[in-house]
Formats: structure tokens, C-alpha cells, sequence
């Protein structure tokens, strides 16, 4: 049985004030639950919010990280230095480094490499556009993110992490993928895994992201193979992310 998780990805949001009061709420919510908590917030606030969590059920991730192991390069953070600062999570791959940063597929996959190199858990994003699943294009898109880091670091590699499938027309924009929707993907990218080994497909997680929220979370959390969200805006919601966290346990 694969135990629920669900990742907070604070995004550029947050301060020290308000992941104090977040965080506790957050911890006080989830007592009790099955579901693994992970929270990533933004780098600056890495160690006070290792801080607020330590004794709580909550694990720390970071939302990205270099494909580098350390040196000249300025403005990057390297995954020795997430570890070194308590994670335990790093999402790599979102599509807004995708989109925004011109991450592709290569550098994800090398991104993948480095996170589990250095001790840890990577929680890779794949998803289409609007165009590309209007064009009837998701399963070629996705296939293709899947493959390039599966072809990176094996099945044995991405067993020690977790697939987020978040369509790029779901995040932020209020639009959901219907649960049948969601689930037809999740299906597609299982089966995908199980190519290259079926027990590792049977046990890995695969989260949904995109536009998760408290009344939709449950009828999503409920098909067969999606595992738990990954989580944007309501993550910054103690009722939200609470409410998220028990649909998904």
C-alpha cells in the first residue's frame, strides 16, 4: 500500500511571520494522519522553517535546486546544501522553471541525478500545455518528460522518489482536471514506469498538482492511481492545506 503524500510548494510566497503561524496551524491539523507532510518553502526561509517543524509530523523540501555539485555559480543552491539544511524533498522539473527558466527535459533528468547523489528525494514534475492536450498531445509530452528521467537514473532511481503530474493548464488558473482526467494520466504514467520495472511502478507515488483545493480534493485523492497533490496556493491556507492533507489520508 502506498502511503499518501502531500508537498506544500510555497512558490515565491511567505515570511518570517507568517510561516510561524502557517506551520502551526499546519502541524496542529495533521495529528494523527497517515499522510506524509512535506512543506518547501523559498530558500531564505529554509532553516527557520526546519526550525518551526522539528518534533512535528511536517517534513522539509526545497522547490528546486542546481544540477551542479558545487562551484562557481553564482545564484544557485547546490542539494548538499538543501541536505545539509534538513531536507528531506526537492521538486524538480515544476513547470514554471520549465516555462519560465527554459529548464528541459536534460536538465531535469540532470537535476534528478545530482538530488539523489546527494541524499535526496526528488518529486519530478511532468504535464502539458493547454495546446498540447488540445492537440491531443499529453501522452507524448508526458512520456517523453517521464522517459528522459527515467533513462537518467533507472527504475531503481526513480523509486527513491516521486512522480508530481501537474497539467501546465491546471496551475493557477482555478481550472482542475476532472478526477477521470487526472487519473487517465496517472494510469499512463504507471504503466510508463512499469516498463521498466513493474514492482517499482506498483510502489511509486504519483501526485496530482494543479489547482487542488480542499472541496476537490477528495473526488481527485480517490482514484486508484494518484497518491496525494502537490500543493501551490492553498498550501499558504492552514484551513486549505489541512483539509487537503485528510482527503488525501
Amino acid at each position: 500500500m502506498r502511503q499518501p503524500l502531500v508537498a506544500g510548494n510555497w512558490k515565491m510566497n511567505g515570511s518570517r511571520d507568517s510561516a510561524t503561524g502557517l506551520l502551526k496551524g499546519v502541524a496542529a491539523g495533521i495529528g494523527g494522519l497517515a499522510t506524509e507532510v512535506v512543506v518547501c518553502p523559498p530558500f531564505v526561509y529554509l532553516e527557520q522553517v526546519g526550525r518551526l517543524i522539528d518534533g512535528t509530523a511536517i517534513q522539509l523540501g526545497a522547490q528546486n535546486m542546481a544540477r551542479e555539485e558545487a562551484g562557481a555559480f553564482t545564484g544557485e543552491v547546490a542539494g548538499s546544501m538543501l541536505q545539509d539544511m534538513g531536507c528531506s524533498y526537492v521538486i524538480l522539473g515544476h513547470s514554471e522553471r520549465r516555462s519560465l527558466y527554459g529548464e528541459d527535459d536534460a536538465v531535469v533528468a540532470a537535476k534528478t541525478v545530482r538530488a539523489l547523489a546527494d541524499g535526496l528525494l526528488p518529486i519530478v514534475c511532468v504535464g502539458e500545455l493547454l495546446e498540447e492536450r488540445q492537440a491531443g498531445k499529453t501522452e507524448e509530452v508526458v512520456g517523453r518528460q517521464l522517459n528522459a528521467v527515467l533513462d537518467a537514473v533507472g527504475a531503481a532511481g526513480i523509486a527513491r522518489g516521486v512522480i508530481a503530474y501537474e497539467p501546465v493548464w491546471a496551475i493557477g488558473t482555478g481550472m482542475t482536471a476532472t478526477p477521470e482526467q487526472a487519473q487517465e494520466v496517472h494510469a499512463f504514467i504507471r504503466a510508463g514506469v512499469a516498463k521498466y520495472d513493474g514492482a517499482v511502478a506498483e510502489g511509486l507515488r504519483i501526485l496530482y498538482g494543479g489547482s487542488v483545493k480542499g472541496d476537490n480534493a477528495e473526488g481527485l485523492f480517490g482514484q486508484p492511481d494518484i497518491d496525494g497533490g502537490l500543493i501551490g496556493g492553498a498550501s499558504l491556507k492552514v484551513d486549505d492545506f489541512v483539509a487537503i492533507c485528510r482527503a488525501a489520508g
